[in-house]
């Protein structure tokens, strides 16, 4: 059996957040990492341009993967939908160029990588089968048996994003992680990611957040930016506050 990659770092839900971005690429572990995997929700954002730049100069290094603000994005941009739920969706899709929209359109839903100490590895944004839908540290195991209808018994770690909250946990004898949010971070300040190989190292990168938010203030056209970068950039949303959102999504209070 191949011995796999050796470490890769994870980053995801940037939520076009140059600075939080800047500050994990500046990471010795992620400088150091032999592949970085972007697990969607790159661009919603008040930097969405400037986000994905920059993460184009890493070079090959980079895999990438959609998520569904992405999708939605790019929707709009075509003349798919009318409208996007997040506030600041439509400012984000028009900054994108053409050839950035193309981008974001050709990228898949799913990974599969080999890393050494964890085996196959599949990377997605919200579970393996759908980019928005809603698993939790605390969803039953029902739950999870469903969302990992499909995936191939050699796969016994799957990496998620979507619910900006970190965590690793055991279902049905595979290794769930979540490396929580670049970005737009909730429970806890700073631009989380992690590293894998050849264990899970769930990390968060401090990083000078009023200078952040005064950049995104001074740089962004976005007409409530300083309300949206104070907010988002400060995780004045607690993860207590974000389990009770999005716990009704992941079926529970039906199987109940």
């Amino acid at each position: 059996m191949a011995v796999g990659l050796g470490r890769v770092a994870v980053l995801s839900d940037f939520h076009g957040v140059l600075p939080a971005l800047e500050a994990v690429l500046a990471e010795p572990d992620v400088a150091a990492a032999e592949r970085i995997v972007v697990t969607g929700d790159i661009t919603a954002g008040p930097q969405p341009a400037e986000v994905l730049d920059l993460l184009h100069k890493q070079g090959d290094r980079v895999l990438w993967i959609a998520g569904n603000a992405d999708r939605e994005l790019v929707e709009y941009r075509r003349g798919e939908r009318d409208e996007i739920p997040d506030p600041i969706g439509p400012y984000a899709a028009g900054r994108l160029t053409e050839e950035q929209v193309e981008f974001l359109a050709s990228l898949p839903k799913t990974l599969t990588l080999r890393v050494h100490g964890l085996g196959d590895v599949l990377f997605c944004h919200a579970t393996p089968r759908d980019d928005e839908e809603v698993v939790l540290v605390d969803s039953r195991p029902d739950r999870w048996a469903e969302v990992f209808d499909g995936v191939a018994d050699s796969v016994r770690t799957v990496v998620c994003g979507h619910t900006h909250m970190p965590y690793a946990r055991l279902a049905h004898g595979r290794l769930v992680v979540n490396p929580g949010s670049v970005g737009m971070p909730y429970g806890r300040a700073g631009a989380h990611w992690c590293l894998l190989g050849p264990g899970v190292d769930l990390r968060v990168t401090a990083y000078d957040l009023p200078g952040a938010i005064a950049r995104l203030t001074a740089q962004c056209g976005y007409a409530d930016i300083a309300k949206w970068a104070d907010y988002f950039l400060h995780a004045r949303a607690t993860d207590a506050d974000a389990l009770r959102v999005f716990g009704p999504r992941d079926g529970r209070e039906a199987a109940s």
